[in-house]
């Protein structure tokens, strides 16, 4: 998820973030959702039931909103399986997404950190799982009912990824993160860059089969020894990533290093040039220079903030002036929206939602199905986590 960079927490605080020259938009507000929940780390709406909102707590928990209200249950309570130590953790329960056919089947599913059971070399497991909803209380899951579609090793404890999205394909697309560690240490040349572990990229697999089956377009289903759930590949940790409702495009929050954050539109086969690339810049000078590795389409420095949490391209209607713009943060506090311009050139303006590092950690961001954006956050002061809606 995020860097446990003090300095640089220390930097940021200090000089502030580096906007000379840039926009801010002054014509949006937050309208408070609810702060009674902690870490907020994904949410997901279903159009069985738009009014209700889920949001996952990195402890373990699945909240839901209910118009306006948080109900006092959580949807779903795995806190009990789930490694989510007291203070700074990357792991814990990560992501969140309802099966397309939800309405029919029930089903969804979560990506969670759990005990590698003493494995030696190994920190935890990523388990992907899916549960179905109770049949007689809409509320509420049957925890009867998990099976684990895709289980993978972790190394180490940080970089861990863990976003969940279905494509407009129906396929369910998985953001892991290089292992963790600093500098992808893991292998010859890291675990961005090698085509037969599943770190370090974007997956994409059919979960209609048990308990799983590879898209049969998958870039590398024919390559030899290679994953064949690989969809992207050479990244660090791409911690929040969306599609356009209105293009479909793949849009992620990379988070980079000790200098650069970067957002990255995401295509099939693509490589995206980590170890030896951080956003347009060599990183590890040493390692084979990557085959045509793909650009990111905006990066920024680390006077401007500290680790990316990458948003949504906002289709909504209540901002007119914000339509067609990525919106998304960093951790540190700062918001943003992003415009295309001519020559694939992106202009960044600052929200004026935007808060001062050490008011708030910007966690993540959800949007509902008509496409209004929320921002989940943890307010440092009270020590408790919050979902707000952009609103005019």
């Amino acid at each position: 998820m995020y860097k446990k960079l003090i300095l640089a927490v220390l930097a940021v605080s200090l000089f502030g973030t580096s906007v000379t020259g840039q926009a801010q938009s002054k014509d949006v507000k937050l309208q408070l959702v609810t702060d009674e929940i902690v870490h907020p780390t994904a949410f997901a709406v279903t159009k069985k039931s738009p009014s209700l909102l889920f949001v996952c707590e990195q402890e373990g928990r699945v909240r839901v909103i209910h118009k306006g209200k948080l109900v006092k249950e959580p949807f779903l309570d795995i806190s009990d399986i789930v490694i989510k130590r007291d203070g700074y953790d990357e792991r814990g329960l990560l992501g969140l997404a309802f099966h397309p056919d939800y309405a029919v089947n029930g089903k969804f599913y979560v990506y969670i950190s759990v005990t590698a059971g003493g494995k030696v070399g190994i920190n935890h497991h990523t388990e992907v799982r899916e549960y179905t909803v109770s049949k007689e209380n809409p509320l509420a899951a049957d925890k009867k009912t998990m099976r684990k579609v895709l289980v993978f090793d972790q190394p180490e404890s940080n970089h861990n990824g863990g976003d969940l999205k279905f494509g407009p394909d129906g396929f369910l697309y998985i953001a892991s993160g290089d292992g963790g560690g600093g500098g992808d240490k893991h292998g010859d040349y890291g675990n961005g860059q090698n085509l037969n572990t599943l770190l370090g990229k974007i997956l994409r697999i059919d979960v209609n089969k048990t308990p799983y089956a590879i898209p049969a377009d998958n870039p590398f289903v024919k390559t030899i020894s290679a994953r064949p759930e690989i969809y992207a590949y050479g990244l660090r940790n791409p911690w929040r990533f969306s599609f356009d409702k209105k293009t479909g495009r793949l849009f992620a929050g990379e988070v980079g290093q000790n200098k650069f954050e970067e957002i990255d539109i995401i295509t099939k086969g693509g490589n995206y040039g980590w170890r030896a690339i951080e956003g347009f810049h060599p990183f590890s000078t040493t390692d084979p220079k990557p085959e045509k590795p793909i650009d990111p389409i905006f990066e920024y420095p680390h006077t401007d903030g500290l680790s990316i949490t990458g948003g949504f391209v906002y289709r909504g209607k209540a901002v007119p002036s914000l339509a067609g713009k990525y919106v998304f943060g960093d951790m540190s506090g700062p918001v943003w929206a992003l415009a295309p311009g001519g020559g694939n050139k992106w202009t960044r303006e600052k929200l004026s939602v935007s808060r001062d590092p050490g008011y708030w950690h910007v966690y993540s961001f959800g949007e509902d199905v008509s496409g209004e954006i929320y921002i989940l956050t943890q307010l440092l002061e009270k020590g408790t986590g919050a979902v707000y809606k952009i609103v005019p």
